[in-house]
């Protein structure tokens, strides 16, 4: 299972990179979110490839794609959807929003209102939606890639904590290096590769391989590791507010996923490292205090990381027995 897994994985990152160059890195992470079950906000400047990357990964999946333009005047039930009187059978259907597709875009979500952003929690959390005091489920997979501009914040709403809490992770893509900058310029001479870009995978493939995820081991000495990055970010002197327990689940779980990707079944604490300041980052609010002195989540983190000790990672084999525990820092 974890080979057919990787394989699917693999796959839809080789097509993404068609349309996305240079990117590798954010590209491994929007598919390890994908493979948790998570959602992803991805905050950069304009124009580096926020929208393209929700659309490469909808097409290269066969999913189901729909893009929500986040504006002051969008209401809930654009997205959620509504319920209609039929006046030929004399009764309510439900009508629903764009919010029931398999990959849906936010676009720009902080310049809603936050009664609409939060018409986005219970679908994030529970994948699922009430309309009129019923229930819709969402389809599977189902993730929900939101973007914002960090820079502009004329006419925008802050996320709030709890919607913040519900991304996995937060992505950046930053500005191609000069020769990819020029690659991006020659594939698009006579047309854009997205254009182009069929599925490689089914989205059948991807539940199962989420479910796969489910199946890496992870030693009891990783999972003290991540408990103990977490906890010292609820400790730390510029934290207001520190991780959640969804941020150790989030860690825990991207980390499966990640050694999915990397061809093992067991996770590194090097797993953890790399991927602690995308999931917790974000969601760390820090003293205004600290905010003057250009402290930051991420910043926070990193510190973090490079203070807290490594412990040794086993693989399942290891543990019983089988082989020597190798130690990874």
């Amino acid at each position: 299972m974890s080979d057919q897994a990787r394989a699917v994985a693999e796959r839809v990152l080789e097509n993404m990179s068609r349309v996305m160059v240079g990117k590798r890195e954010a590209l491994e992470l929007a598919i390890v979110t994908l493979l948790s079950q998570g959602h992803a906000l991805i905050e950069d400047v304009p124009g580096v490839g926020k929208t393209m990357l929700a659309k490469s990964l909808a097409k290269s999946t066969a999913c189901s794609f729909k893009r929500i333009q986040f504006t002051p005047d969008l209401l809930p039930s654009d997205i959620t959807g509504v319920s209609v009187y039929n006046q030929r059978n004399g009764d309510f259907e439900y009508r629903p929003g764009p919010i029931a597709a398999q990959v849906i875009l936010a676009d720009e979500i902080n310049r809603a209102t936050p009664k609409t952003q939060s018409a986005l929690l219970e679908a994030m959390e529970e994948h699922q939606v009430t309309v009129d005091g019923v229930t819709y489920p969402m389809p599977r997979p189902f993730m929900v890639m939101a973007t914002q501009n960090p820079i502009e914040y004329e006419g925008t709403f802050p996320l709030p904590e709890a919607q913040l809490d519900r991304f996995m992770v937060r992505i950046r893509l930053g500005y191609p290096s000069m020769p990819d900058e020029i690659t991006v310029m020659e594939r698009q001479e006579h047309g854009h590769p997205i254009d182009t870009l069929g599925p490689v995978v089914e989205p059948r493939d991807l539940v199962e391989a989420q479910e796969g995820v489910r199946n890496i081991y992870v030693d009891p000495l990783v999972k003290q590791y991540i408990v103990s990055l977490v906890d010292a970010s609820r400790k730390h002197e510029a934290v207001y507010l520190g991780a959640s327990p969804r941020g150790s689940l989030a860690l825990f779980r991207t980390c499966q996923a990640r050694a999915l990707l990397q061809g093992r079944d067991y996770v590194l604490p090097d797993d953890v490292k790399v991927l602690a300041e995308a999931t917790l980052g974000h969601r760390l609010i820090v003293k205004p205090s600290a905010r003057m002195r250009e402290v930051t989540g991420s910043s926070v983190v990193q510190e973090i990381v490079a203070s807290q000790p490594v412990p040794g990672a086993r693989s399942p084999a290891a543990r019983l027995g089988e082989r020597p525990a190798g130690a990874q820092t």
